[in-house]
C-alpha cells in the first residue's frame, strides 16, 4: 500500500558509533544514499516554509506539489447533558 510520510527534519542526524568520523544519517528523505545523508537537504530546506507541505521528485529534487499544511480536524465538543431524544 503506498503511503505519504511527512518528515519534518531539514538536516541530517549525527551519529557517533566510536569510529573515527561521525556519520550522518538522512532525517529529511531526499538522499539518494538512504539511509545515510548525500546533503541533498541543503537544496530544499532554505527554501522551504514550515507552514507548507511539500512533495518532491525523488529523481530530480524539484518541487511537485506545494500546498498549505492542513490543520487536524475539529473534535466535536460532547453534549454535557446526553444525547438529545425526540419526546413522544
Amino acid at each position: 500500500m503506498p503511503r505519504i510520510v511527512r518528515l519534518h527534519a531539514t538536516g541530517p542526524v549525527k551519529i557517533e558509533p566510536g569510529r573515527e568520523k561521525p556519520l550522518w544519517v538522512c532525517a529529511c528523505g531526499l538522499s539518494k544514499t538512504f539511509p545515510f545523508c548525500d546533503g541533498s537537504h541543503k537544496l530544499t530546506a532554505a527554501k522551504e516554509d514550515p507552514q507548507r507541505l511539500y512533495r518532491y521528485d525523488p529523481a530530480t529534487l524539484a518541487v511537485v506539489s506545494d500546498q498549505p499544511e492542513h490543520q487536524p480536524p475539529v473534535q466535536p465538543t460532547p453534549d454535557p447533558t446526553g444525547p438529545s431524544h425526540a419526546g413522544g
